[in-house]
């Protein structure tokens, strides 16, 4: 099959694109770069792949590019980690709202002119910002209360506008929720805003490269942010990606919606131990300091992630622990270069 996918260049894309490929699907990668610049991918000279550069609010390039495609990937978005989305609260809720009207304007006529079958639309965990039942099931988002982030209810928009294109215009989409999505191939982000912790700057944002990079640069005790009660789901790039794939293409898939996540619940605290020991290996002990948390800091994040396994017999399977194992020599490595 031959899929379009919007922000192809980004982090949780670099996975999906190569897992794509390796199952023998033609991929189409859209992406205008104004995130990283460009950044080099193990696949960019693989003859199933084709670069665009192009801007995915660009409704009129997006009706090309889906003129020969039997499937849509939208993951073009402003994302970020926490502190991003607090420094571009309004920013991302405008562009992204741009980007999805203009993915789904294009998607609609494909679909009926051309050959699309479907869309796959990549949502977020953060749909559950304001969830109250642990685990959360698909479905919870439209019970609790609407996120308070405007990145939270940005995506929870994205998710109504698939749910409109298909009242009125019978255009099929599936809806995929990663749950803190961990690899390597991110960069610190154009535009990012410096937040220090402690003696070292956040990196991008994120809490798994962040840590290891703090204990990385010797930094004792480690800042963490709030009390490390918090409790996420990390979950490997490559089992994202399968997950996504899987979404798109089992018939079983189609018109609903999935958690994409590893079952293990781990909490900040939890976390900072198992980096801290992996690099110090046993030579210290860790000791620990807590900043100001961020306001939609959210405490527990933790999906229900049976509906994927019963309806599509998939399951994210990667330990943390080899995780880690992959970042942290590529952390150290981007520190070295002067990347991160």
């Amino acid at each position: 099959m031959k899929v379009l996918v919007s922000g192809s260049n980004g982090f949780i894309c670099g996975y999906l694109v190569e897992d794509l490929l390796a199952r023998g699907h033609h991929v189409v990668g859209v992406d205008n770069f104004s995130k990283y610049g460009r950044v080099s991918k193990s696949y960019d000279s693989h003859p199933g792949f084709t670069l665009v550069e192009g801007d995915a609010k660009d409704v009129a390039l997006l009706k090309r590019l889906l003129a020969d495609c039997d499937h849509f990937v939208a993951a073009a978005a402003m994302i970020g980690g926490i502190s991003y989305f607090h420094t571009y609260a309004y920013d991302l809720m405008a562009e992204n709202e741009r980007i999805v009207a203009a993915a789904y304007d294009a998607a609609i006529h494909a679909h009926k002119h051309q050959r699309l079958q479907k869309v796959t639309l990549l949502s977020s965990s953060m749909v559950y910002e304001n969830a109250t039942v642990f685990p959360t099931p698909e479905g919870e988002q439209l019970r609790c209360a609407p996120p308070f982030s405007t990145y939270g209810f940005q995506k929870l928009a994205c998710e109504y506008f698939a749910k409109g294109a298909r009242e009125q215009y019978g255009l099929p989409t599936t809806i995929v929720r990663p749950f803190n999505c961990v690899g390597i191939g991110e960069s610190r982000a154009r535009g990012e805003h410096e937040i220090h912790s402690g003696n070292v700057k956040l990196a991008l944002s994120h809490v798994v490269p962040d840590i290891v990079q703090k204990v990385l640069k010797g930094q004792d005790p480690l800042h963490i942010l709030g009390d490390g009660k918090q409790v996420r789901h990390y979950t490997y790039g490559g089992d994202v990606a399968a997950g996504i794939r899987v979404c798109m293409e089992h018939p079983a898939a189609l018109n609903e919606d999935f958690n994409i996540s590893t079952a293990r619940s781990t909490s900040v605290l939890e976390l900072a131990e198992l980096i801290w020991n992996k690099i110090h290996k046993g030579r210290k002990p860790l000791r620990t300091v807590s900043d100001q948390a961020f306001a939609h800091d959210v405490q527990l994040r933790v999906p229900d992630v049976s509906k994927a396994r019963r309806l599509l017999g998939f399951e994210a399977v990667t330990p943390l622990e080899g995780v880690l194992d992959e970042v942290i020599p590529w952390i150290e490595d981007q520190i070295a270069a002067g990347t991160i």
